[in-house]
């Protein structure tokens, strides 16, 4: 099993700046993709930032150029460092693990932006 621990959520004023971890703990192997989604009120998850093994990474057209997603490897913890928040990047951000086939979430941590 796997566990993913988020933390760095909170209330944050429109422009401000948000730093959200996730470590990853358990029977950690290859991971092949680490990244975040977030869930806004009334609306469906959806993909923030991803970050395959090979350091690649892919972020939403919506936050690109302000949220940066990053990792530690041999923490097994993944970043997303969040600039210039807007108050349509309220949501709860959920950590995100794949460990082929196998795909994990963490327990979700809130981020609140006010205008």
């Amino acid at each position: 099993q796997v566990q993913l621990v988020e933390s760095g959520g909170g209330l944050v004023q429109a422009g401000g700046s948000l730093r959200l971890s996730c470590a990853a703990s358990g029977s950690i192997s290859r991971i092949n993709v680490m990244g975040w989604y977030r869930q806004a009120p009334g609306k469906q998850r959806e993909s923030v930032a991803v970050m395959i093994s090979g350091g690649g990474t892919n972020y939403s057209d919506s936050v690109k150029g302000r949220f940066t997603i990053s990792r530690d490897n041999a923490k097994n913890t993944v970043y997303l460092q969040m600039n210039s928040l807007k108050p349509e990047d309220t949501g709860v951000y959920y950590c995100n693990l794949v460990i082929a086939p196998r795909v994990y979430w963490g327990q979700g941590t809130q981020v609140t932006v006010s205008s």
